[in-house]
């Protein structure tokens, strides 16, 4: 049975706040678990109901396990539904961005993308299409916010997520800087190359003046009906197949 204190506890990470406080952050199901076992983000505990624990591989010593009741798991669960099984994870210590790792591959930058869902996605489909790094701005969703981790169904170990001031980072920049615009050039008119930038705006304003001033290679999905937009992950697979399909 668990304490009081420990549902207490796991309850606040569901806040940014208390998940930053604590270097801690929460992800649920046994498939996202199963991925982040092996990954280099340490898992701190886990939280089962009985029939999920002969679904656990052999654990490292230092992992506490817990089983529980559904009734606690409710308590604890950031889901309406809750999937049998949580984890907490510790998050990665923050290292500096290094230019250079843009060099020889495509990277993304989200330029105040607010959705976690959005973000989640983004990361899933970085992932899918082989994008390794993933530059945020400061004011872009926490990627341990829990609707994020769910929306990455486990992909989030194999993906770097760097939080920078893009203002800082831009002018370092040495590999071809594209952005995702209303405006510009059909993406199945562009020669995207071996390396670059592509940059994803906010869901309602876009991309930012300041940050649009970077922006080398103008490029957009060509609009054949009448939607007034697309959802920003839809975007972003969208350009990340392309741009695969330009690489493989």
């Amino acid at each position: 049975m668990l304490s009081k204190s420990q549902i207490s506890f796991i309850k606040s990470l569901h806040q940014k706040k208390y998940r930053k406080e604590n270097g801690i952050f929460i992800i649920e199901g046994i498939k996202s678990i199963l991925e982040f076992i092996p990954s280099n983000y340490q898992l701190h505990s886990i939280y089962y109901l009985a029939e999920y624990k002969s679904l656990l591989p052999t654990l490292a010593s230092n992992i506490k396990l817990f089983e529980v009741n559904n009734a606690e798991l409710d308590k604890i669960s950031t889901l309406q539904a809750p999937q049998g099984i949580l984890a907490l994870v510790r998050q990665p210590k923050a290292t500096p961005f290094n230019p250079e790792l843009l060099k020889n591959c495509f990277s993304l930058m989200l330029d105040g993308v607010q959705d976690p869902g959005n973000l989640g996605t983004i990361i899933r489909t970085a992932d899918w299409f082989g994008f390794k790094n993933i530059i945020c701005s400061l004011n872009t969703a926490d990627c341990y916010n829990p609707k994020t981790i769910q929306a990455t169904m486990g992909s989030l170990p194999r993906v770097n997520i760097y939080y920078e001031n893009l203002m800082e980072v831009l002018p370092k920049v040495k590999v071809p800087i594209y952005g995702a615009l209303l405006e510009g050039k059909s993406i199945y008119q562009t020669n995207f190359g071996a390396e670059g930038l592509l940059i994803l705006g906010n869901e309602g304003q876009g991309i930012s003046g300041d940050v649009i001033n970077f922006i080398q290679h103008p490029v957009t999905i060509p609009r054949i009906g009448k939607a007034e937009s697309l959802n920003v992950a839809i975007s972003a697979g969208i350009f990340c197949s392309e741009i695969s399909r330009n690489i493989i």
